[in-house]
């Protein structure tokens, strides 16, 4: 999923693009009166107001977690930013050396509720994976899809956001898209060539020229000539990754073209929620209690609070699930 949002936001990050690796701060707020940890989420960001979260200490969960974990006291969460951020995913905010958005910050409020420092490093998407199996990261909090290939390759996951398209249209715009592609009939739809998304594109323009109907697609060699054919009506949707889709709605708020998500669509098709996850080398013994301080977060109002932040509610789960059924092998 990660290159899909890569290639949609690369023109728009380009000042949030700075590389850093190493270490990031914890953006921890402090402890409160009674003890527990105050994590700011989406600090150093131009585009959404920072929160404080209060998130507690939880002892059942974390005596879950393996004990070369608890003797080393911190949490090893890797992010797949480098080189380029992918907000509001991840990106190096505006203090130019905090790693923010909305993996590491989920990343950090899992620490917190397992009583670990989180440790947030940056790393290229490949070296991620490969640091995750060696042992160097104990967790991949960066939008990495559930998918039964990197089961087979030894990973587990802990899954806490939907994978979702989305349709961005003009704030004007009357298209509303709930899943049905017959909403698309006569409409002109941008976008990216040789993605996921476009697959899906083309194959509700077949079924719907099979019905005597049209349905305009759409390439730009940018994602900023895209933008701008949808701000002068040249188009009437862009179909691209819901993550950059809410970024850019909230970056065009207060501009004279502004935006809106006018839909979303399962990264994994119509027969399947694609789902991103927590994602540790299976085995390890992190899993479990990953699982479980993220239905805490979420039985407790952090979660949400996080999410919107972010503009990602509506990629909200109702409970994070081990291993829950991936893109199949033959989808990846």
């Amino acid at each position: 999923m990660r290159a899909k949002i890569l290639a949609a936001v690369a023109a728009a990050v380009a000042v949030g693009s700075l590389t850093a690796c190493g270490s990031q701060p914890s953006q921890a707020a402090g402890v409160d009166s009674n003890g527990n940890t105050v994590v700011t989420v989406a600090a150093n960001t131009d585009f959404t107001k920072p929160v404080d979260l209060t998130v507690s200490k939880v002892d059942a969960i974390r005596a879950k977690v393996p004990k070369a974990v608890l003797d080393r006291g911190t949490l090893v969460i890797g992010v797949g930013g480098l080189p380029n951020s992918t907000p509001p995913l991840n990106l190096i905010g505006t203090d130019q050396k905090t790693l923010t958005g909305n993996e590491p910050d989920l990343g950090r409020l899992v620490a917190a509720v397992l009583g670990l420092t989180p440790d947030v490093q940056n790393a290229s998407w490949q070296n991620m994976f490969v640091r995750i199996q060696s042992g160097q990261f104990d967790v991949g909090f960066s939008n990495i899809t559930d998918t039964e290939e990197r089961k087979n390759q030894g990973y587990d996951f802990a899954s806490y956001r939907q994978d979702n398209l989305g349709f961005e249209v003009n704030k004007a715009s009357t298209l509303t898209f709930t899943g049905d592609y017959h909403s698309l009939a006569g409409k002109s739809v941008a976008v990216g060539t040789g993605t996921n998304q476009e697959k899906i594109l083309l194959e509700w323009r077949n079924r719907l020229q099979a019905e005597g109907k049209t349905l305009d697609v759409r390439n730009f060699g940018d994602t900023n000539s895209t933008y701008l054919a949808l701000a002068s009506g040249r188009i009437d949707a862009y179909f691209g990754p819901n993550p950059s889709i809410a970024y850019h709605v909230a970056k065009t708020a207060n501009t004279p073209n502004p935006t809106r998500n006018g839909g979303k669509f399962s990264g994994a098709g119509e027969s399947l929620q694609g789902l991103i996850a927590a994602t540790t080398k299976k085995g390890s013994g992190l899993v479990e209690p990953l699982n479980e301080a993220i239905n805490y977060l979420i039985e407790h109002g952090q979660y949400a609070k996080l999410l919107a932040a972010y503009g990602l509610g509506d990629e909200a789960v109702q409970r994070s699930e081990i291993n829950p059924p991936g893109l199949p092998i033959n989808n990846t």
